[in-house]
């Protein structure tokens, strides 16, 4: 199966063509064109010649029939052309969105009355789960809806959203325990809280969002708006005062014809921002989907057009940097104390932490001594880990096992009446601190029996990816709850520019608003709860889909594939559509210099012979000029679609070096195209007429 999302359809797919040719003949309603209102004028354009046509017809025009019914014609096609390639734009996440929908199935789940997963179960459709309520699932059963493991461990199969056939590990008790519905269990048994009503879900959210339902204009996109509003009232004004102003001059010189209303209507078509206005819904709809084939969901048009200027990339470590599991490697005995000490303490201290990390020290105790499989004494009062103490453990048989940071650790032993620590502690707990791992100290009372080295795997070919964004101009900042020691080690690994150790949400937060404040757009990424606060501050934030819910609904996208260099081609899409509505604006007013000389020879020669001077491109007849200047009005919008769909290519360049590139592709090239184009359609014009 693909990596990715639902199969991507070619821009020129048969069906999708279809399909998006019916539906732009829908929106030629007014009452929904009038969102665009420089298309809606162009509408009411080709309204008006159509009228003149049928003047012409009944002998009451200064035009030919044939003159006037071909400008009809071609601004209509104006028209339908704008609607086509929003609606191709549409299209395609429609696809993608039916596809995602034939996975939805009103599956069975077993509801419980608590998070116990020995309580009696109740048969339920996944239509009637609430938030708040318990389901237990189990081996090849599927998840009923969106929620969070309380218990248990499973593989999961999360083709259904990811398109990824591999199953992954979702478990209780850390940063990977939110679950999708939709998705199955391949083994394992699992206790899942349902954390969204029906209809909710991330899978319909990412229907609706695909389909461009709730799709609302950005910022920019509002402001690029009111700009082409503001220039078509001003060619409105322009084309509506030549009338009266031909008329006097026909008057003042005597000869000659005032301007006809057919050929107003075509020069304000010709001058209005019409590729731009006809293109700009689409860039946006296709910048979102060029992100959904990467594996991303964005939630708000805004948080990719914010990414094409972010500064600042803050990271969490775990889960981001470095794989979302630390693992126990070694057990470092200090004192009198032997290796095999160390792991047995390090186990009962360990038996009743269901995070990964207590996992992996119960699996190496047991695979490095081959110890049995431990039973939990009756007796045993669990010691769960919180951030005021950073200890946990067992109270058993009258003992205090517990592990965690060592200065925590240390005030623990001495609280309990311990007189001395052994001496090299502090040189084991550094050692392991300054080669990138996490230092766990173990005791038993009052006596320390060691250290757990839990290291932390940074994820492979990360370090390029920063590269790329440090080319980019993005400074790379990791977050950690580490020591000092630890943070650095990882972060002169993973080669980031800069990190914050021992870090609390209060800590990541005042990073953000400090950057903010200082005019820098902020990009976090994120996966654990404690993360949500930032998330939440954040201009772009992107949490893992192996991360919990919090984090989810904090952020304004999600990373299907879970990779925090992601961001990479998030930046790179938001530049995209950023650069793409620069520079077909920048095009699209290129454009009216050739049509200048094109139309206004044209529509005043008759009054002002010394006109023909500017006609430069030598077009043969006023009526083929006009008409060749409105056909190249219409036809280059088809032609622009391809790159409003695909977007502006990204090179990373210095700004003012990339300025000066699209000015002169786009600008330069947005002035010579219109001479060559209607030049060249004069030529085949002059064939008929």
């Amino acid at each position: 199966m693909s990596k990715h999302l639902p199969e991507q359809k070619s821009i020129f797919d048969p069906e999708l063509l279809r399909a998006a040719f019916a539906e732009s003949i829908k929106k030629l309603d007014p009452r929904i064109l009038w969102r665009n209102p420089v298309m809606f004028c162009v509408e009411i354009a080709s309204v008006i010649t159509v009228i003149t046509f049928l003047m012409s017809l009944a002998g009451l025009g200064r035009e030919p029939a044939w003159f006037t019914g071909l400008v009809s014609l071609w601004l209509w096609l104006t028209v339908i052309f704008a609607t086509f390639a929003e609606a191709l734009a549409e299209g395609r996440g429609k696809a993608r969105a039916a596809s995602l929908r034939k996975s939805r199935t009103d599956v069975t789940a077993n509801r419980l009355a608590s998070a116990d997963p020995g309580g009696s179960t109740t048969k339920v459709g996944a239509s009637e789960l609430r938030k708040g309520d318990y389901i237990l699932v189990e081996t090849g059963e599927i998840i009923a809806g969106d929620g969070e493991i309380v218990h248990g461990a499973a593989l999961v199969n999360e083709s259904a959203v990811t398109g990824e056939s591999a199953p992954v590990v979702r478990e209780s008790g850390g940063d990977r325990s939110a679950v999708t519905g939709g998705t199955t269990v391949v083994s394992g048994s699992v206790v899942v809280r349902i954390t969204v009503d029906p209809g909710e879900t991330f899978l319909d959210r990412m229907i609706s969002l695909i389909e461009g339902a709730k799709r609302r204009k950005t910022p920019n996109e509002v402001a690029l708006e009111v700009l082409l509003i503001a220039l078509t009232l001003v060619f409105l004004l322009v084309c509506a005062n030549l009338s009266p102003l031909s008329l006097y001059s026909v008057a003042a010189t005597g000869h000659g014809t005032p301007v006809s209303l057919t050929v107003l209507v075509a020069l304000f078509v010709c001058l209005a921002p019409t590729t731009i206005a006809a293109l700009l819904p689409a860039i946006g709809i296709a910048g979102m989907d060029r992100l959904f084939q990467k594996n991303v969901i964005a939630l708000s048009g805004r948080a990719i057009e914010a990414a094409g200027d972010v500064n600042v990339l803050l990271l969490d470590k775990t889960g981001t940097i470095t794989h979302g599991n630390r693992e126990a490697v070694e057990f470092i005995p200090v004192g009198s104390h032997n290796e095999r000490a160390v792991a047995e303490a390090a186990l009962m201290a360990s038996l009743a932490d269901e995070t990964p990390e207590g996992r992996s020290i119960v699996s190496l105790a047991r695979q490095r001594f081959s110890l049995p499989q431990p039973a939990r004494p009756a007796d045993a009062e669990a010691v769960e880990f919180n951030a005021d103490t950073r200890l946990s453990g067992l109270n058993t048989g009258g003992k205090q096992y517990r592990k965690g940071a060592a200065d925590s650790l240390v005030a623990f032993v001495r609280a309990l009446g311990s007189k001395s620590i052994p001496a090299e502690l502090a040189e084991v707990v550094d050692r392991v601190a300054r080669a990138g791992a996490t230092p766990l100290v173990v005791c038993c009372d009052t006596e320390v029996y060691g250290v757990v080295n839990l290291k932390d795997i940074v994820k492979s070919g990360i370090q390029q990816r920063f590269l790329q964004l440090r080319s980019m101009g993005i400074k790379t900042v990791m977050i950690t709850g580490d020591n000092p020691l630890t943070a650095a080690a990882i972060a002169a690994e993973a080669q980031v520019d800069d990190f914050l150790a021992q870090a609390k949400p209060e800590d990541k937060l005042r990073l953000i608003k400090e950057n903010q404040e200082a005019g820098l757009m902020v990009a976090m990424t994120g996966d654990g709860t404690n993360d949500a606060p930032a998330l939440a501050q954040a201009d772009v934030a992107v949490a893992m889909n192996t991360g919990t819910q919090p984090a989810r609904e904090a952020a304004n996208i999600i990373d299907l594939d879970s990779n925090p260099t992601k961001l990479l081609d998030i930046v790179e899409v938001g530049k995209q559509i950023l650069m793409t509505r620069g520079n077909l604006t920048t095009f699209s007013i290129s454009n009216d210099i050739a049509k200048y000389f094109a139309i206004i020879p044209a529509m005043m020669l008759s009054v002002y012979p010394q006109l023909k001077a500017l006609n430069v491109m030598h077009l043969a007849t006023p009526l083929s000029a006009i008409l060749s200047a409105v056909i190249f009005n219409a036809i280059v919008i088809p032609f622009l679609v391809p790159l409003a769909l695909k977007g502006t290519k990204f090179r990373p360049m210095p700004a003012e070096r990339l300025l000066i590139h699209n000015l002169l592709l786009y600008g330069v090239g947005g002035i010579i195209v219109p001479f060559v184009g209607i030049k060249a359609i004069d030529v085949v014009v002059g064939l008929f007429v």
